[in-house]
């Protein structure tokens, strides 16, 4: 069975955020069976776990010998498999695929330095001068998305692996008014979540946070510091 790391517990602030939430919602699509082997940060650092991921992050994707990380690679590996995801006709695959890539090297990159200075260094000198440039570039981005959305329900002619790729990456940016200020992105993101797939990914993995917070007890002291690194993870 596919196994997919995740972790056991973050902030409330992140929940709903994880890297993982992308790959299962790929799965999910696809209709392909998963479990969740959750980590904390002593398994990140561990010889073990690096030896699958370098850089400690999640998710890891492991099915019989193969491993794979980083969530565009796992999400087209996914998609490959599936119809659901990746059009089975040549050029609506290789356009499906373009809007994997523009939603992790066009939009994210737009949207991730606002996401770290708003969460993590709102209160340094150096991140209040920065954020007004940070978010005129997020903004300038995002409307140049609306604008290619325009009547459109999804980016191409039908949801895919683009669409579960932007609506994640829109995600990051749910602290502030910035999709809410592109009516028709709103709309776009609010119907991707709408769809079952993606309400199972997020329960399932809303639900081991939740069980994580009835034994609060059990929280690491560092898990706002370990929290930091959860906006970086791929």
């Amino acid at each position: 069975m596919i196994t997919i790391s995740a972790f056991k517990w973050v902030p409330p602030f992140a929940q709903g955020q994880v890297r993982d939430l992308r790959v299962r919602w790929a799965l999910e699509e696809a209709g392909l069976p998963y479990r969740a082997r959750l980590i904390d940060t002593d398994d990140q650092a561990s010889a073990d776990y690096r030896a699958h991921q370098p850089f400690g992050q999640v998710p890891v994707f492991e099915e019989d010998d193969l491993v794979l990380f980083e969530t565009g690679s796992i999400v087209l590996h996914i998609g490959a498999r599936s119809e659901a995801l990746l059009p089975a006709d040549a050029a609506a695959r290789a356009r499906a695929i373009t809007w994997l890539f523009a939603a992790l090297n066009s939009i994210e990159v737009a949207i991730q330095p606002l996401a770290e200075i708003d969460l993590f260094h709102a209160d340094k000198d150096w991140a209040k001068q920065r954020r007004p440039d940070a978010e005129q570039k997020a903004r300038r981005r995002l409307k140049e998305l609306a604008a290619w959305l325009g009547d459109r329900d999804y980016l191409e002619d039908r949801f895919t692996v683009g669409d579960l790729m932007m609506t994640t990456v829109l995600r990051i940016a749910r602290h502030t008014d910035l999709v809410a200020a592109e009516p028709k992105l709103a709309a776009y993101q609010a119907r991707c979540e709408a769809r079952p797939a993606f309400q199972r990914a997020l329960r399932d993995q809303l639900a081991a946070f939740e069980q994580r917070r009835t034994h609060s007890s059990m929280i690491p002291k560092s898990g706002y510091r370990f929290s930091e690194k959860i906006m970086l993870q791929q």
